[in-house]
């Protein structure tokens, strides 16, 4: 979010409609809703998809509204060895998430608008102390099993594949320009 601007949702983050309406600002940068992007039947949130994060291919989940990234991975007890969660915003922001009714022990990568993972912060079950990123660029957060960033050595500079994600979007029923992306980045 703007730096300006207090955060209202993220991953496993449900914040009390009074809170976040209490928030100046809250609400006013919603993700963009579905749009009429022709899509046979829009794959749910629970739909895994193949996307490269440095040179690993993982299977992550699209959290592209803002319902999605307010429930983020919460209550889950289990997440596959290389399955997680991308949260794609409408524009650049700084980021803020933290681990309220979730069980799992993550690690959240924080991606610039190219692509590039900038930061990467590890978050442990039922903390609810907020992980923000330095950087007030972030456009995308991948959650992901703690520890898998170093594991497979997905550092500061790796990049996520941009046209995968374009693509999940729109089979999901989202417009990708919407979230200033196209499927020939």
């Amino acid at each position: 979010m703007k730096s300006a601007k207090p955060f209202c949702f993220g991953s496993s983050l449900l914040l009390a409609v009074a809170f976040c309406g209490a928030l100046a600002g809250c609400g006013e940068d919603k993700a963009p809703a579905q749009s009429t992007v022709a899509v046979a039947e829009p794959k749910p949130i629970s739909t895994y998809f193949p996307i490269k994060l440095g040179g690993q291919t993982v299977q992550l989940q699209i959290a592209a509204t803002t319902s999605e990234m307010q429930t983020g991975l919460m209550r889950r007890t289990d997440l596959g060895p290389d399955q997680g969660m991308v949260f794609i915003y409408a524009r650049p922001e700084r980021m803020r998430f933290w681990m309220q009714n979730t069980p799992l022990p993550l690690d959240i990568g924080y991606f610039t608008s190219d692509g590039v993972l900038r930061e990467v912060y590890p978050m442990y079950p039922y903390d609810e102390t907020a992980i923000s990123s330095k950087n007030p660029q972030i456009q995308f957060s991948v959650e992901m099993n703690q520890g898998w960033y170093q594991k497979h050595g997905v550092a500061p500079g790796a990049r996520l594949e941009l046209k995968a994600i374009a693509e999940a979007l729109k089979a999901r029923g989202f417009d990708p320009k919407a979230y200033g992306m196209t499927t020939e980045n």
